[in-house]
């Protein structure tokens, strides 16, 4: 199952990008990839939130 999922390379990465301008076109890729950064943002800034909570709190130990 796994296997399927290899090592991209430069050419599978550059043909990656290519299908997506076709289809995205090229007015619309600036908000796709602001829309791609702020959810990339909005998921690590809830993964460190998830941390916090379930770190136990150094301050309480001493």
């Amino acid at each position: 199952m796994f296997g399927l999922i290899g090592n991209f390379g430069p050419w599978e990465l550059i043909l990656i990008l290519a299908i997506v301008l076709i289809i995205v076109g090229p007015g619309k890729l600036p908000k796709v990839g602001q829309s791609i950064g702020q959810a990339l943002q909005n998921f690590k800034k809830a993964r460190e939130e998830d941390y916090e909570e379930l770190e136990p709190k150094k301050e309480n130990k001493d």
